[in-house]
């Protein structure tokens, strides 16, 4: 069994930003595999089903970003699930709007729901797919840029990047992920 997770902020304030590109993926991928996400346990809210013959659990975890850590320790010691089974997907700033990357191993790179997930499996390394959302053109703080919602020019490019992040979840559960890297981090973006 696997377990996908998607990184965000709860509540409607939160729902169509940059930090909650997680969400965002995770939500489009239960819908398009029928999985229904709407348990709620652990302070998270979670959904098992199957994707392409493998085994899912899908959540979102409902706790802040910089708290993200325990509600998915607990999904994960409650289903079994190793940290080699996961795959977190994230919003980076420091990728360029549109590029996706997948990620192995290394450090949290300033984003604080990956330092709490870190901090929380005791360093351990979980697979990551890394939605790049940019950094603001117009000079605004990180803070202020990824808890604002997409720009127009943005939001027209928004379902194909979403779409892209799909299927990067997708190949790394079929294929492993280096095929899954292979695949998808020598695109630079895809708008």
């Amino acid at each position: 069994m696997k377990l996908i997770v998607g990184l965000g902020n709860p509540g409607s304030k939160y729902e169509d930003t940059r930090h909650n590109v997680g969400f965002i993926v995770v939500d489009r991928l239960a819908e398009s595999y029928s999985v229904d996400v709407n348990k709620s346990k652990f302070d998270a809210i979670f959904g098992k089903g199957r994707i392409e013959g493998s085994e899912v659990v899908i959540a979102k975890p409902q706790a802040y970003m910089n708290r993200s850590g325990p509600p998915v320790q607990s999904l994960a010691n409650f289903f079994r699930i190793s940290c080699e089974d996961m795959v977190v997907v994230h919003d980076d700033i420091d990728l360029a709007y549109g590029r996706i990357q997948i990620k192995e191993k290394g450090g949290d790179g300033g984003h604080k729901g990956i330092r709490s997930m870190k901090e929380t499996f005791g360093g351990k390394d979980f697979v990551r797919v890394r939605v790049g959302v940019g950094r603001s053109q117009f000079g605004s703080d990180v803070v202020n840029h990824v808890l604002g919602s997409f720009d127009p020019q943005e939001s027209k490019h928004l379902d194909k990047i979403v779409e892209t992040a799909i299927k990067a979840v997708v190949t790394i559960l079929c294929k492993g992920t280096k095929e899954g890297m292979n695949r998808f981090n020598r695109f630079k973006t895809i708008i």
